[in-house]
């Protein structure tokens, strides 16, 4: 039997190669829909594990809290989320001391998305900043916060509202081409500060957010100088497996303090580092379910077009399944030979969409930095698709040329 299959297998490659011009159009539709698995897959396993870092890096144990809804947002954000009343510093103080499970709580704040500012020197200038006023625990709270040079923002100079600055990894080299910022003057937005520290830039990240732009003064000496800034957010650190306690704990905080209606809905969300993933997990299978509809017409062209080489083929070889048949050959024979040919032929189309996909992945990761690559499920499930197209799509052929009657196949010129 093993060697009836190998016969089969070795008659079906000789096929693709006597033809090799109607081959390669046949198999072109497999290539495509099984290459656009492959690559989204790639791509998305890349992107997934890069954003499962980025999220990560901001602390397994804690809670980014908002009056702003988290996820997707189209657009600006609805009517009912802008006219919120902002988070306060005596929200995070309560936070702290109402919630036993709560470790550290931090609050940084900002003047709102609307308001540019940059920061500069004789030497250069850094636009599109991301700039806020933090406390001094910001660093112990933010796992991805580290002082790479100098020190970071102490309480004095939260509490004397001093004019000093740290800067991300990336900002200090376009102000200071020298080297050495820290010691050195600044000027943000029109007011000079003394770099004390930098800080370092967060592992991962993808194009503009492997920048890290972060500009960081005390808190005190933000509200200061900007008055009006409202947009205040809040991190808090839970103790060590107990993060679900210290969420609902806060939760009951806020619902206090914002005076939220029992079962109303709440004008502040909590999320944590898994609901960040979770949201991002969503947002990828509304994007694989998209990958399945876009590859499943290359795929149905690519099926197509077997079942027409493979009509094609049972009309040229008819006089030579009629010799197959005089002497033995039996109806499941032949349909075996075609179905095998038919499984070969879309299955070198798999093979070579594996080989063009990885190829395009790894050069997606030497010029984007993207850590993107061919998983094995995805690589195995192309090539089992790309041969079940062939099975599928073979069955007619197949069964006609087992069908064809051995006397008048024998007379067909």
């Amino acid at each position: 039997m093993a060697q009836a299959h190998g016969e089969n297998l070795k008659q079906a490659l000789d096929t693709l190669r006597a033809h090799k011009m109607r081959s390669a159009l046949t198999v072109f539709g497999v290539v495509l829909g099984v290459s656009v698995i492959m690559l989204v897959a790639a791509l998305i396993t890349g992107f997934d594990q890069t954003v499962q870092e980025n999220i990560k890096q901001f602390g397994a144990d804690t809670a980014f809290i908002s009056k702003w809804d988290q996820g997707m947002h189209s657009g600006s954000p609805p009517l009912e989320e802008r006219q919120r009343k902002p988070l306060t510093l005596e929200d995070a103080i309560a936070i702290q001391d109402g919630s036993p499970a709560v470790k550290n709580v931090t609050a940084f704040i900002q003047t709102g998305w609307m308001q540019s500012h940059s920061v500069r020197t004789k030497a250069g200038e850094v636009t599109a900043i991301d700039y806020r006023g933090v406390q001094p625990n910001f660093g112990q709270v933010y796992a991805n916060a580290a002082t790479l040079a100098g020190r970071f923002i102490s309480e004095g100079d939260d509490l004397h509202r001093e004019k000093v600055v740290m800067l991300g990894e990336n900002v200090a080299p376009v102000l200071f081409p020298e080297g050495n910022a820290v010691g050195k003057d600044v000027m943000i937005d029109g007011a000079d500060f003394l770099v004390i520290g930098v800080v370092e830039k967060p592992k991962g990240g993808i194009g503009m957010g492997d920048e890290d732009r972060r500009v960081l003064i005390p808190f005190n000496t933000f509200k200061k100088i900007y008055s009006g800034a409202d947009e205040l957010n809040i991190r808090m650190q839970a103790y060590p497996g107990h993060l679900d306690q210290a969420v609902d704990q806060a939760r009951e905080v806020l619902d206090r303090r914002r005076h939220v209606p029992y079962g109303g809905k709440e004008n502040f969300s909590i999320a944590t580092a898994e609901q960040q993933v979770e949201e991002f997990h969503k947002i990828v299978s509304m994007v694989a379910i998209a990958t399945v509809v876009l590859s499943s017409i290359g795929l149905l062209i690519g099926g197509v077009g077997v079942m027409n080489i493979m009509l094609v083929s049972v009309t040229e070889r008819t006089r030579e399944i009629g010799v197959r048949k005089a002497i033995g050959a039996r109806s499941g024979d032949i349909t075996l030979q075609f179905l095998l040919e038919a499984m070969t032929l879309t299955g070198t189309g798999g093979v070579i969409a594996l080989v063009l996909v990885n190829g395009l992945a790894l050069l997606v990761k030497l010029t984007l930095q993207w850590p993107a690559s061919v998983p094995l499920w995805a690589a195995a499930t192309g090539i089992v698709v790309s041969v079940s197209i062939g099975l599928i799509f073979g069955v007619w052929p197949a069964m006609k040329a087992a069908k064809l009657d051995p006397v008048e196949a024998l007379r067909y010129e």
